[in-house]
């Protein structure tokens, strides 16, 4: 199947400061794709240089099969980007950014921006100032989806928006996709890219230590133990991500379930819990085994 984004082996710079390195992702078209890691793990970094935004060190980016550095324009065109902050001229009003953001791609968008207010809930009639962060978001949505194009590329979409706008926002990217739309979404809320999409790469120190599709990502022989009534784990092979409280440990643990449970046998304990992991200690996993192999 044909790929929407292909990106090999990018690298980009701050002098001596770290930025991302040898970082290589395919999305098929119509992918919903999620880009996993915390703040200043590179997810914006790679995403500016996807755009042309910032100029890369070296490594190539294809878009919609298009080069971007000999095609940017054509791009642009056909690309949606939501940036993570949502920054207009303070004194326009709404309605005067959204008609401006139409203008660039030279396009008649009134009808689909209007039905986009209308279902964010947008006062086209403010002005910019006067709106707060999660508003501000709102207009930067309608933006980036008004022109109906064949790529989003999201930049933490969600931050600053009320769960209801949320939901809405999510129901217009999912109708997006189904139409045919590729989604590239970055985020470090894991339960949104566990909600929402296919494949995912996980990002750690400007590097990808993780790929796969969603359900592979999230699946994991580990169990999420909890020991009451005890201070210190016993010791045993298998356990990671070890968090010792005064009277409780918890642990995941890798390691046969059958030596875990002789273990448990032989010291005082008040409660014992045994449990699948969330996605967000599956994700501190992948963090802390990428931290051992530094």
């Amino acid at each position: 199947m044909e790929n929407a984004i292909e990106i090999k082996d990018l690298v980009k710079t701050y002098g001596a400061a770290r930025g991302v390195s040898k970082i290589s992702i395919n999305v098929q078209k119509g992918d919903f794709y999620g880009f996993i890691g915390p703040n200043g793990a590179g997810k914006s970094t790679t995403i500016r240089s996807m755009l042309g935004l910032i100029k890369k060190n070296s490594g190539s980016i294809k878009l919609l099969g298009m080069d971007i550095d000999a095609e940017k324009v054509n791009i642009l065109k056909k690309i949606g980007y939501m940036p993570s902050e949502a920054m207009f001229y303070p004194r326009m009003r709404v309605s005067e950014i959204i008609k401006m953001s139409a203008d660039a791609y030279k396009t008649d968008c009134s009808d689909k921006a209007g039905e986009l207010c209308e279902r964010l809930k947008v006062d086209t009639v403010k002005r910019i100032e006067d709106l707060s962060l999660g508003n501000r978001k709102k207009i930067s949505i309608v933006c980036a989806m008004q022109h109906s194009p064949d790529l989003y590329i999201l930049d933490e979409p969600t931050s600053g928006l009320d769960p209801l706008m949320q939901k809405e926002f999510f129901a217009l990217l999912s109708e997006s996709n189904k139409a045919g739309a590729t989604i590239f979404f970055s985020s470090h809320v894991l339960s949104e890219i566990q909600n929402y999409c296919n494949n995912a790469a996980i990002i750690k120190d400007g590097k990808i230590i993780a790929m796969d599709s969603v359900s592979n990502l999230t699946k994991t022989s580990a169990r999420k133990v909890l020991l009451r009534g005890i201070s210190k784990v016993p010791t045993l092979a298998g356990v990671v991500g070890l968090n010792e409280e005064e009277d409780s440990v918890s642990f995941l643990y890798q390691g046969n379930i059958k030596m875990l449970l002789t273990a448990l046998y032989n010291i005082e304990v008040v409660d014992v819990i045994i449990e699948e992991p969330s996605m967000e200690e599956i994700f501190m996993h992948y963090y802390e085994k990428a931290g051992e192999t530094k």
